[in-house]
């Protein structure tokens, strides 16, 4: 079975390794989008196409846009992974140390290996759109001098020589990744043998205690509030949206808790029921 999945980035992105280690062992045939919106917009355009989105980091925290866009979309979670962020610095073959004069690569990046770059200062840092597209525009332009910073993958994809891995900053990076499908699509993806976790998406009305009624709930049915993002609600001043994460072992628990949360909460829905990512 071939798994076609939309990702924003090329071939040897962050985007791309996740897909790649989510189907271990299966084919991946990725449809690469500029942008989150262009990932969105294909799914819409292709009911059995996949999706795979960054929703949050251990560093750089929430993508918010992507929430956004998620509850727009209609397509449903169906899975999640977690991906260590490792930095490579990579040239073209014929280059070595003494040749470079610049890197380039994603200013999110750049950031994460601050430290490596603050020892080599000669280096002028140029920000790009992409950590991949960086090696590959590097590759294709023949651009002696420049390097790359991104997932060491890219170098044999774009036929570059890693000159130093692992120069994050941070050693403990994390992204987490968001595996989406149509709703009819994930209807056949989901073993609720397997489903541990879901995310809501709701409004509360502006009443002293209201947040704290829905946690009192979910306390109650022993679920565990794994997170919780607020964004401000466009036009009403001081009213949020909350996004919400559930851990679960009981469903039918689970579900008893979406019911009873139900008459406190406003614009309840569901994004998504899945197997939780082993930490």
């Amino acid at each position: 079975m071939v798994h076609r999945v939309a990702i924003q980035g090329i071939e040897g992105s962050f985007h791309d390794i996740a897909a790649q280690h989510y189907y271990k062992g299966e084919e991946v045939e990725l449809v690469c989008c500029e942008t989150f919106e262009q990932v969105f917009d294909e799914m819409g355009r292709d009911p059995r196409l996949m999706g795979l989105v960054a929703i949050e980091n251990t560093i750089a925290g929430s993508l918010l846009h992507n929430y956004e866009l998620l509850r727009d979309s209609g397509v449903t979670i169906v899975g999640e992974h977690k991906l260590r962020i490792q930095h490579s610095i990579m040239c073209l073959p014929e280059d070595d140390w003494a040749d470079l004069t610049e890197v380039n690569s994603h200013p999110v990046a750049l950031m994460q290996c601050r430290d490596f770059l603050n020892q080599h200062r000669e280096l002028k840092k140029v920000e790009v759109s992409d950590t991949a597209g960086a090696a590959a525009d590097i590759s294709r332009g023949k651009l002696r001098g420049h390097a790359a910073i991104c997932h060491k993958d890219a170098a044999e994809r774009y036929g570059m020589k890693v000159l130093q891995e692992g120069i994050e900053t941070n050693k403990h990076n994390f992204t987490r990744f968001l595996v989406l499908a149509n709703p009819q699509e994930a209807l056949t993806l989901r073993n609720l043998q397997e489903v541990n976790k879901s995310s809501l998406v709701f409004t509360l009305p502006h009443e002293e205690g209201s947040l704290s009624a829905i946690l009192s709930v979910l306390s109650f049915y022993k679920l565990n509030l794994s997170k919780i993002q607020s964004l401000p609600i466009i036009g009403k001043e001081w009213q949020y949206m909350f996004y919400i994460d559930l851990c679960f072992t009981d469903y039918t628990r689970y579900r008893q808790a979406i019911n009873a949360i139900s008459p406190l909460t406003q614009n309840l829905k569901l994004l998504g029921e899945y197997k939780a990512v082993e930490d």
